[in-house]
């Protein structure tokens, strides 16, 4: 009887024994902090997310026609707004901001179906515009067709607009080529939204300002 005894209660002490032993080194494993990663190993990762980008950048293809479709909208806007000032019609530049607007729908989703990436820069810098380059070429050629539409120059006003419409592709393009280059300096792109705000107030006080005249 008591050797029964005193195997039950060895055995009772062998099961409770052996979770305790299986416990203590799995929490002593959860306490471990992992080995912090030496210098040469986080200079190689950072090097291979770079060579990653570049290969990237390299390997990104802009849609045919891209650059001539973009070219034509912003001729067809920049006219038609010259127009809506010469002849007093505002609904002449609704019908150019919605062209452009198609065109630039219609290229930004041609552009993630051939590439399979959202490119940073790509919509603000190429299809909007924001670059200096093609912000400044804009204003020149829109100022100078406007100011021809008002004395009935209308070879001038095309003339200025087909300026403009080139002028903002080749910065598009010469974008492109910077960012095939240097991925990590020309690939941040700004927030559209306050592009598109600044859009909206701009036409507004635009047709505003036709319907007053």
């Amino acid at each position: 009887m008591t050797a029964r005894r005193v195997a039950g209660r060895r055995a009772s002490g062998t099961r409770s024994y052996l979770p305790i032993g299986k416990v203590r080194p799995t929490l002593s494993s959860m306490e471990s902090t992992p080995e912090r990663p030496t210098a040469a190993d986080a200079s190689a990762a950072l090097a291979d997310a770079e060579a990653s980008r570049a290969g990237l950048a390299r390997g990104i293809a802009t849609p045919a026609w891209l650059f001539t479709s973009m070219s034509v909208a912003i001729a067809a806007q920049i006219a038609t707004t010259a127009v809506a000032f010469g002849e007093g019609a505002p609904w002449l530049v609704v019908a150019g901001l919605v062209v452009f607007a198609v065109v630039a729908a219609v290229q930004l989703a041609r552009f993630r179906r051939r590439n399979g990436v959202w490119l940073g820069g790509f919509a603000s810098r190429v299809v909007l515009g924001t670059g200096t380059a093609a912000s400044l070429s804009y204003a020149v050629a829109l100022g100078a067709a406007i100011w021809a539409a008002y004395g009935s120059r209308w070879p001038l006003v095309a003339l200025c607009s087909v300026a403009g419409g080139a002028a903002y592709a080749l910065a598009g393009r010469r974008w492109m080529r910077a960012y095939r280059a240097a991925p990590d300096v020309h690939g941040p792109g700004e927030s559209v939204a306050w592009l598109v705000l600044l859009v909206i107030v701009a036409v507004a006080g635009l047709v505003l300002l036709l319907l007053d005249a």
